[in-house]
């Protein structure tokens, strides 16, 4: 009987593919078992094959895609695609400042560093308020949305999960819920059909990887082990908010008061720094404390030694063409 399976900690399990056109080729989609359940593996590719391509990697919060899907935007990068970033938020209340605008200021700079670090061309800061999301006309954040999917000609997206369990953050579900919409409407000829007058036309987005912090159906692992290290830089630095900055330093500090070591932790700051994020954030602690895998844990049933696990929606096939294809 087929059935739905939630992931859930130390098991990466999914729903059944959905149609994924040619977005990888044979080589690229591993299956795991036999059934039509399984999870496809989305492995390295050679060369450039996105070339021409374009995406939009969105996040409320200057930490979440570092944390979160950080080795697949790299990943994608290096595979030809061309990238924006799009935050939301203005991150007014999470990370260090004296005062309300510093922590605005810090936030910013350290979300240009995150930019540069994964190869992305240019920032778009929305500047809502932190964690008052749920506040804002929707309407509005898909329409600006909307307006950067048709101008940047976004192909592919990747951002919170709308259907994302046990999220309690409203910036992250406010987000997913306009991004989704978004998507498909931008695709539509009737909606703000001024936008032709400037030029901008519709386009849909064709490719969409949700990550979340909580359980979610997961359908798709992306191997990042050859983007590991370019994602534990991306949160490293983030000195602000998150588990980047210099908690490796002060952990070595902590441990040396009480006459111990890790040797993890030795060598230069930066590479204690780097260390900690990759095997004790990444690995150790990570988001076990919500009931999912670690990314080490994640790759393990596939024999990868990294991995980011999304819900993936890609490009439908019409029917129609298909019977077309198979009876003509």
């Amino acid at each position: 009987m087929k059935r739905r399976i939630f992931l859930s900690s130390g098991v990466a399990a999914g729903l059944a593919p959905l149609s994924f056109g040619s977005t990888l080729n044979r080589g690229q989609e591993e299956k795991t078992d036999s059934t039509s359940e399984e999870v496809v593996v989305e492995r390295v590719r050679s060369g450039q094959p996105h070339q021409g391509k374009v995406l939009a990697a969105i996040q409320p919060h200057v930490d979440d895609l570092p944390i979160f899907a950080g080795g697949t935007v790299a990943k994608l990068i290096r595979e030809g695609y061309t990238g924006y970033l799009i935050r939301t938020t203005n991150d007014d209340h999470a990370g260090r400042g004296a005062t309300q605008g510093e922590v605005i200021l810090n936030n910013e700079k350290d979300n240009e560093k995150v930019a540069r670090v994964l190869g992305l061309s240019k920032i778009y800061d929305l500047g809502y308020r932190n964690h008052r999301m749920d506040n804002i006309s929707i309407v509005e954040l898909r329409a600006r949305l909307i307006f950067l999917f048709r101008m940047l000609k976004v192909d592919t997206v990747i951002s919170y999960d709308p259907w994302g369990h046990y999220e309690e953050n409203p910036d992250h579900y406010v987000t997913a819920t306009a991004v989704e919409s978004a998507c498909w409407m931008a695709g539509g000829g009737l909606d703000y059909p001024e936008h032709k007058d400037a030029g901008i036309l519709p386009h849909s987005v064709k490719e969409r990887y949700y990550y979340a912090r909580g359980p979610q159906l997961v359908n798709r692992i992306v191997d990042i082990s050859h983007t590991m290290d370019q994602k534990v830089e991306s949160n490293r630095v983030i000195v602000t908010q998150g588990p980047g900055g210099d908690a490796g330093v002060r952990l070595k500090e902590r441990l040396a008061k009480e006459g111990k070591s890790l040797p993890l932790l030795e060598g230069s700051q930066e590479q204690a720094n780097s260390n900690y994020i990759k095997h004790i954030v990444m690995d150790l602690d990570s988001q076990r404390i919500r009931g999912v895998p670690s990314d080490k844990e994640a790759g393990k049933p596939y024999g990868l030694e990294w991995a980011e696990r999304f819900h993936y929606i890609g490009p439908r096939e019409s029917r129609l063409e298909e019977y077309i294809r198979s009876n003509t």
